[in-house]
């Protein structure tokens, strides 16, 4: 684009005929639509090794584009990925989660709660405990999902 309006301006400054200044005038124009959107408009620019040039709205669209790729995919701490299926003894207003994602969610929570109960003296015993599927582990599991929403 910069190339082709430098030698635009140039034109005009030596005053090339007109069918030559309009001529690359829609050269520029061609240019400006492939930065944009490459292949849209006409013929798809190509670069040096013979692929498409990516244009600006090639880098926002699409899946590997700025929006999904960059903004979206986000990873997030304390979140978990199932399927919604319908559960007949829950209410409306409810949702049921599988233990095993309960307890994955909830381990920093169950690790303080087992520490205050006195069930272990440290991080390590506790997250012992949680492995090996401890009775006491439920337990608390339920107290902790009681007090968060």
């Amino acid at each position: 684009v910069i190339n082709r309006n430098n030698r635009l301006k140039k034109l005009m400054e030596l005053h090339a005929p007109d069918v030559i200044v309009r001529n690359e005038k829609r050269m520029l124009q061609e240019a400006v639509d492939a930065l944009f959107d490459n292949g849209r408009r006409g013929r798809v620019l190509r670069g040096a090794n013979n692929r498409p040039l990516k244009s600006l709205s090639d880098t926002l669209k699409g899946k590997q584009g700025r929006f999904r790729q960059n903004l979206l995919g986000k990873r997030v701490d304390y979140s978990g990925r199932s399927v919604i299926v319908v559960g007949p003894e829950l209410k409306l207003n409810q949702c049921g989660l599988p233990k095993k994602m309960a307890l994955e969610l909830f381990k920093p929570f169950i690790y303080h709660r087992l520490e205050q109960r006195g069930h272990c003296t440290t991080i390590k015993q506790a997250k012992e405990l949680v492995e090996q599927q401890d009775p006491v582990v439920w337990d608390i599991l339920e107290e902790v999902i009681k007090d968060h929403p």
